[in-house]
């Protein structure tokens, strides 16, 4: 098999994989789902999965990543659809938590990924999130609509806030009456920062 042919198909069986396992780890969740049948639902083998993850942590990973991505686009919609930096800043936050309701990134973001690869504060994404939210507050000092705080630390605080939140929204019993209180707390918090109320 020539060189590209033989990348080509390994990318093809990469994406297969990444697919069934998105679909198995988000309706039966991590523990439950089979590997064998996870492979065979898209005639690969065992062997194909260990050659391209290494193992079902490593699938977890490359899964975790993908749905990553696709909340950080929905979060740069919400921040670029809003009025001003500031309500920008507001509706990033507010949307993340609000995603702890969506079943698949419920299960595989906030439950079995933090039980199965630990804090998510200290996942890869995160710092690319951070960086947003400390770029974002950087302005709103220089624009005099936040307090001159440490950039850094309203930061880390501001998005640690939206985590935990989703985090407690996903494990409630009844999320969406949860969420109503977190979105709410969340934005008080966040307006702490403002020089004056908004």
């Amino acid at each position: 098999m020539a060189k590209g042919k033989r990348a080509e198909a390994m990318a093809e069986s990469r994406a297969k994989l990444i697919r069934a396992a998105r679909r198995a780890f988000a309706t039966q969740g991590y523990a439950a789902a089979s590997m064998d049948e996870l492979t065979a639902s898209v005639g690969l083998t065992r062997g194909a999965l260990y050659h391209n993850f290494e193992d079902k942590k490593g699938l977890l990973w490359a899964v975790v990543e993908q749905i990553d991505s696709e909340m950080a686009e929905r979060l740069r919609t919400a921040r670029e659809q809003a009025p001003s930096l500031w309500q920008g800043l507001l509706a990033e936050g507010t949307a993340y938590i609000e995603m702890a309701l969506d079943p698949e990134i419920q299960r595989v973001m906030l439950l079995d990924g933090p039980a199965v690869l630990g804090d998510p504060s200290k996942w890869p994404g995160e710092n690319a999130c951070l960086e947003i939210t400390m770029r974002t507050i950087r302005s709103l000092i220089e624009q005099g609509i936040v307090k001159p705080v440490d950039v850094e630390a309203a930061g880390r605080l501001l998005n640690g806030a939206a985590l935990s939140a989703a985090l407690w929204v996903a494990a409630a019993d009844d999320p969406p009456g949860v969420l109503t209180k977190a979105v709410d707390a969340f934005q008080a918090l966040a307006r702490g920062l403002l020089r004056k109320p908004h």
